[in-house]
């Protein structure tokens, strides 16, 4: 991993997650301008986007699909050389669980978020 140790990079997943889920663009813009690299990456199933104005815009579409809702991270973060992953959920204003996944992370040589690819669901069984 990089010279973040696990608390920083908590911190800074979880400011990802309470940005992402942000309704107001003006509030989301700074924290993910502080936090992201200038061409970093956020890719989940029905969407993508590279560069701070594209992640930004990615979280007007999240707020324009589920109104009200925010980012919950529910597993600890696990983290090795310049990765790490977690488990989240998409919560409504009532607390029912509209979407889950789990999201791997790249982080940049700076300590900022390089990549998120998210994925839905749980992981299933073996099989």
């Amino acid at each position: 991993m990089t010279n973040t140790d696990t608390a920083t990079l908590t911190e800074l997943l979880d400011q990802h997650l309470q940005a992402y889920g942000e309704p107001d663009a003006s509030l989301r813009d700074p924290v993910v301008r502080r936090i992201w690299a200038s061409d970093g990456r956020l890719v989940d199933p029905p969407l993508e986007g590279q560069g701070h104005d594209a992640i930004v815009g990615l979280g007007d579409a999240v707020a324009q699909h589920f109104p009200g809702h925010t980012f919950v991270r529910t597993t600890a973060v696990d983290a090795h050389h310049e990765f790490a992953r977690y488990g989240w959920e998409l919560r409504g204003p009532d607390g029912a669980v509209a979407v889950n996944g789990i999201d791997v992370v790249t982080l940049a040589d700076d300590g900022t978020i390089a990549q998120v690819v998210g994925f839905f669901g749980d992981l299933a069984p073996a099989s």
